[in-house]
């Protein structure tokens, strides 16, 4: 069995037509959108003859101060130590920036000395070589000096008084090619 409404309510016309326009809007019965309508302030605890809703604003309002007051925490707890320790990292930051352009100039610095110091290492090198190329040089020389006059004593001592003029010639001829030689 179907329950019967037994309940109704009368209201004026301009009000019939103004709840037809809204069922309409809304696409559904006089009867449900009514039922809804009772339902919404029952639930809301709203005056429908309040037309400023003071309920809805004071809810509003006491939300937003709740939105309000968790964002200042929110900044007071994390925005503001962030930007404090922005900052402490850009100082540093900038310190430390400092401090590297003043190595670099010292490495540039020592680079050209250590680049004077090679240059002046490889000269002395170089002289040292020709010093030693020199000094082989000079043993050579001795050395061949040495077999000269060794060559010219052995010739003078097995020379005797007799010995030709022509002999003794030839022996200093001999010495003064081997002279040049050197």
């Amino acid at each position: 069995m179907k329950k019967e409404d037994t309940n109704s309510i009368r209201y004026p016309k301009e009000v019939d037509e103004k709840l037809q326009k809204l069922s309409e809007k809304f696409d559904r019965s006089k009867k449900e959108l009514f039922g809804q309508m009772v339902d919404y302030f029952y639930r809301s605890k709203k005056d429908p003859d309040d037309s400023e809703d003071e309920l809805l604003k004071r809810e509003l309002s006491t939300g937003i101060n709740r939105i309000i007051s968790f964002i200042r925490q929110q900044e007071k707890d994390f925005l503001l130590p962030i930007f404090t320790d922005s900052g402490i990292l850009k100082s540093t930051f900038f310190q430390q920036s400092q401090h590297l352009e003043g190595i670099a100039k010292h490495l540039i610095s020592e680079r050209e000395r250590t680049t004077t110091l090679i240059n002046r290492s490889e000269k002395t090198l170089n002289g040292l070589k020709y010093l030693v190329s020199k000094q082989q040089e000079k043993e050579h020389l001795k050395n061949e000096f040495s077999k000269l006059l060794y060559h010219y004593i052995t010739q003078l001592e097995e020379m005797v008084w007799t010995t030709s003029t022509v002999k003794k010639e030839e022996i200093v001829t001999h010495i003064k090619e081997m002279l040049k030689n050197l």
